[in-house]
């Protein structure tokens, strides 16, 4: 497995604001923002000791609800993520999550392998079955094939960089010693599988080596674990040093909460710290962390906040 988390420690990371503009994420200093604004938040996160930061994937929304709740600003996500690592260092650059049904399989292993070696080892490649049926319509795809058409770009995907010239033969995809290089710096591509169900769960323990929440909430962990661990042994795999995320809820800690915020969100460093021990000892190892802040500067001390104050009472 190409898990990143070592045995017995945690990470956390985030999705970057900015880049998607969902009517029911968005705080209101993003609709202005501007390119510089997003590098700021992506270095500050790297400075804050985030491990990672992400980039959504949508390529064409349709023109119906979804496009009033989503709207149809989405950043290309490796396009982003490359911009991204030329202004960063260390973090790694998570896809959070690729629509991998939508592109050739081959294409996908060009894509994040080459991510992966010009940053110098930093991509996780982060996958999901997709959720918007006209998008599917509009790009070619059968929708209700959208989890059988997954796992075999994960297949292809996997044994891309096997050798220096690679054959596949799939039900959709087929291709005889074609050769895809650059490879990941370490020869594999780190792969978290998103979702909310047991197929993605099921998923996850068959060919990925971590495990993206959708705001799941910890009364499942318990079955979202031994579903992965099951599925793993089923097909030989090691289930040991998986990584296994948890969404706490939008947290705001410094000062007077907004009166806007969710009903559900976490107030104030300690709400969230005991939220994440709880994660921590229902089994989870990476927190996709997310915060609010009315403005940048609220927005990034809201990271510092995190920091400076749940990280160390996490580990107390």
């Amino acid at each position: 497995m190409a898990s990143i988390v070592r045995d017995g420690e945690w990470i956390y990371g985030m999705q970057l604001p900015v880049q998607t503009l969902t009517r029911t994420l968005v705080d209101p200093w993003e609709d202005d923002a501007s390119v510089a604004d997003l590098v700021t938040v992506a270095r500050h996160a790297e400075a804050t000791g985030h491990s990672f930061v992400g980039v959504c994937d949508h390529v064409a929304v349709p023109d119906d609800d979804y496009a009033a709740r989503m709207s149809t600003t989405w950043y290309d996500t490796v396009a982003t993520l490359g911009f991204l690592a030329a202004h960063t260092t260390a973090v790694r650059l998570l896809s959070v999550v690729y629509v991998a049904a939508y592109r050739h399989p081959l294409q996908t292993a060009k894509a994040f392998g080459t991510l992966d070696h010009l940053s110098g080892g930093r991509a996780i490649l982060g996958v999901g079955a997709g959720h918007v049926k006209g998008e599917f319509d509009a790009l070619g795809i059968d929708y209700h094939q959208r989890g059988a058409i997954l796992d075999e770009v994960l297949d292809a995907v996997r044994g891309a960089f096997d050798a220096p010239y690679v054959s596949f033969d799939g039900e959709r995809f087929a291709y005889d010693r074609v050769g895809v290089g650059p490879a990941p710096v370490s020869g594999d591509l780190p792969v978290w599988v998103g979702g909310m169900g047991a197929a993605s769960w099921r998923r996850a323990g068959r060919i990925g080596d971590g495990y993206i929440p959708m705001a799941n909430p910890l009364t499942q962990y318990p079955e979202i674990i031994d579903t992965i661990r099951a599925s793993a042994q089923e097909f030989g795999r090691d289930e040991a040093g998986f990584d296994i995320g948890y969404m706490p809820g939008w947290a705001y800690l410094t000062g007077p909460a907004p009166d806007d915020l969710p009903p559900t969100a976490i107030v104030g460093a300690d709400a969230l710290a005991s939220d994440i021990r709880s994660a921590r000892e229902a089994g989870a190892n990476v927190m996709h962390v997310r915060v609010r802040g009315r403005t940048l500067p609220e927005y990034l001390d809201q990271l510092d906040a995190f920091a400076e104050e749940v990280v160390p009472l996490v580990d107390s």
